[in-house]
This record gives C-alpha cells, sequence and structure tokens, in this order.
C-alpha cells in the first residue's frame, strides 16, 4: 500500500490483455474508483463484456500492435488523465513479490516441499519470477520452465508474432520477468494449447483457458521425459475457458 490512490480523485488507467484487468475493475467498482483500461483489439469478446459489466472503461487498441500497443495508449491516458494511476503489471515490483510471498509459499505448503518442477505461461512473468526466486532460494534443484507461445518466442530469442495464446506471448520480455531463475523455456503451438485446453475439460473437469492448456501440455511432455519419472511437476491454471468461449477453443461445440 503506497496511497497513491485517492478516493474521489484517483483513476485507475491500466494495459491488459484481460484478467488482470478484470481484478482491477472488480475493485475499482467495489471502492468507487474510475477504472480506465487498453486491451488489444483481439482479446476475447467475453473479457470485454465482463469489463464493461463491471463498470470499467475500455480502450481498444488495433491487435496487430500487440500489447506494446495497449501499453503505449495506457501511457498516453496516464499523461492526459487527472488523477491517473498506473499500476503497470509488467513492471510493477509488486507484482512478483506478491507471488513470492504468497504463490510460492502455498505451493512450497502444499507440496511439503516436494515440487520439482515448476511450469508457467509467461504474461506479465510475475508468478513465473516470485515463485522462481523463492523455490531457488530453498531447493535449487527445482527446475523452473518459461511456456511461450512458438508463434512469438521471444524469450527464446525469436522474433515477436501474432498467437492465439491469449494472456501470454506479450512480444516483449517484460520487466517482472527474472531470467536468471529460468532453467528451460517451452515453445506451445496454438493447436497443442486448444487441444490440451479441450483435454483437461473433458478428462478432468478443470474449465481451463488457452494458456492454461499451453501451460498443461509443457508440463506433461517434460513430466514424461525418462529423466523425470517419479518427480512431481506443478502448472500454474491462471484462467477459466468460460472467458474464451468466443474463441476457438470452443469451435464445433454448436
Amino acid at each position: 500500500a503506497e496511497g497513491k490512490l485517492v478516493p474521489g480523485r484517483s483513476v485507475i488507467v491500466e494495459p491488459t490483455s484481460g484478467n488482470t484487468g478484470i481484478s482491477l475493475a472488480m475493485v475499482a467498482a467495489a471502492k468507487g474508483y474510475r477504472c480506465v483500461l487498453t486491451m488489444p483489439d483481439t482479446m476475447s469478446v467475453e473479457r470485454r463484456k465482463v469489463l464493461k459489466l463491471l463498470g470499467a472503461e475500455l480502450v481498444l487498441t488495433p491487435g496487430s500492435e500487440g500489447m506494446p500497443g495497449a501499453i503505449r495508449k495506457a501511457a498516453d491516458l496516464l499523461a492526459e488523465i487527472p488523477g491517473a494511476v498506473m499500476p503497470q503489471q509488467f513492471e510493477n515490483p509488486a507484482n512478483p513479490a506478491i507471488h513470492q510471498r504468497a504463490t510460492a509459499e502455498e505451493l512450497w505448503r502444499d507440496t511439503d516441499g516436494g515440487m520439482d518442477i515448476f511450469v508457467a505461461g509467461v504474461g506479465t512473468g510475475g508468478t513465473l519470477t516470485g515463485v522462481g526466486r523463492l523455490w531457488k532460494a530453498r531447493k535449487p534443484a527445482v527446475r523452473i520452465v518459461a511456456v511461450e507461445p512458438s508463434a512469438s518466442a521471444v524469450i527464446s530469442g525469436g522474433p515477436k508474432g501474432p498467437h492465439k495464446i491469449q494472456g501470454i506471448g506479450a512480444g516483449f520480455i517484460p520487466a517482472n520477468l527474472d531470467t536468471s531463475v529460468i532453467d528451460e523455456t517451452f515453445q506451445v503451438s496454438n493447436d497443442e494449447a486448444f487441444a490440451m485446453a479441450r483435454r483437461l475439460a473433458r478428462e478432468e473437469g478443470i474449465l481451463a483457458g488457452i494458456s492454461s492448456g499451453a501451460a498443461a501440455h509443457a508440463a506433461i511432455t517434460i513430466a514424461k521425459r525418462p529423466e523425470n519419472a517419479g518427480k512431481l511437476a506443478v502448472f500454474i491454471v491462471p484462467s477459466t475457458s468460460e472467458r474464451y468461449i468466443s474463441t476457438e477453443l470452443f469451435a464445433g461445440l454448436d
């Protein structure tokens, strides 16, 4: 708590692919703040409608510009709107810090420190960084795996590009991503992410989003390697499939 938000005066401005924006819109509605969010127009219709239902003002940016375009527009609005405050999830150190204090500790408790492999998609990098820092300090042998779209494999040194795995693969390496904790970067295609998200629903009853499917595909592939027999692999499911009904994830289900 830094005291930057002033009731009756402050306006929350943030670039988002949708999920963090929904969280901010929920808090803004409950606390009475105006909330202005920028988002690429290629993100799912469901996300837009949920944000508007929560009372957020949504400014769509060209999908061809990806998240960098939404970030630039948010920066413009920050300068234009009186009282604007931007949490900036891609750069704010509070992001990885809360994952280090909460998510990482929860994983430690729930696995009794037994997790051998941690797999997560990289959006802002906060989850991977926070978990990686705590676990590397306590259990150096743990393997931290970053998942990114094969069509926009910038962490691996490849070029940015369009893809359908919403929520990860922003097209740049976020300031909040501590690459020193990463042992492996795993690339997943659109089709692999969709297929695994469908499998999670049909075989496990887990309504997972597209990026969750990407993480699951990576985790299962890695767990099947001979050297990982008997090891405990954990992957993160950051969103629900119900936010992607209008996407290819639900194609052919009419």
